[in-house]
């Protein structure tokens, strides 16, 4: 079966009986009982909270797995409350945690108290997108909007405002937010300041089968040259 984007938290979340695996659904309210001769899932387990996923093993030790798009602080209250219900609680390597998520709700903290406005690109559908404007207000930014492109921009958002901050999803194109940038440029905000609370320098490697994909290519255009 093709795995998540995600897919290390998604597989630290495994849970094994017999046949069968017992998988949070990240993003969902409940766990997936997978038969693992067929992969199709045999039942549905809803689940109260949506934040972290509890799977339980027989000597008592209990593992918590997070959405990995949500705000990092509730993640850490939520997590703070579980340690003190279940003392054998388990975590999941802390480099497992999205990135991308971290540093720019990181950075939207660091701006927010001084952002009259604060603008993040991203869909409505995307989690990551909702979370970082949550994030915003909650760190003292005055107001906040979301957007998919400049073309919902209204300037009666901006009466009054001296400091716009901008930020947008982890996999927002940079044309979108270029193109913000410039509908504030033509709005009286040309000046741009950047903000990094980060150093990133997380490099992703190709998946094998691409890797080897690519080496064949490289090979086949060789030989006929």
């Amino acid at each position: 079966p093709k795995l998540p984007v995600y897919k290390m938290p998604h597989l630290e979340g495994w849970g094994m009986a017999g046949r069968y695996s017992f998988l949070p659904a990240v993003g969902r309210h409940e766990v997936l009982v997978v038969d693992r001769e067929t992969w199709s899932v045999a039942a549905r387990v809803p689940v109260a909270g949506q934040p972290v996923f509890c799977v339980a093993s027989p000597d008592g030790r209990t593992v918590w797995l997070s959405q990995t798009t949500l705000s990092v602080d509730e993640t850490v209250e939520t997590v703070d409350i579980l340690r003190r219900r279940l003392p054998l609680l388990v975590s999941p390597p802390s480099d497992d945690i999205c990135y991308a998520t971290q540093n720019r709700q990181g950075a939207v903290k660091a701006i927010a108290p001084e952002c009259d406005v604060l603008i993040v690109v991203g869909s409505g559908n995307s989690s990551n997108s909702v979370r970082l404007l949550e994030v915003g207000l909650q760190a003292g930014a005055r107001s906040g909007h979301r957007i998919d492109t400049a073309a919902e921009l209204r300037p009666e958002w901006f009466t009054g405002a001296a400091v716009v901050g901008l930020t947008s999803g982890a996999s927002v194109p940079e044309e979108l937010v270029d193109g913000v940038l410039q509908w504030l440029a033509e709005h009286g905000f040309g000046t741009v300041e950047e903000v990094a609370s980060a150093q990133e320098s997380l490099v992703f490697s190709l998946p094998p089968e691409l890797r080897r994909d690519l080496r064949g290519r490289r090979a086949s255009e060789a030989d006929g040259q």
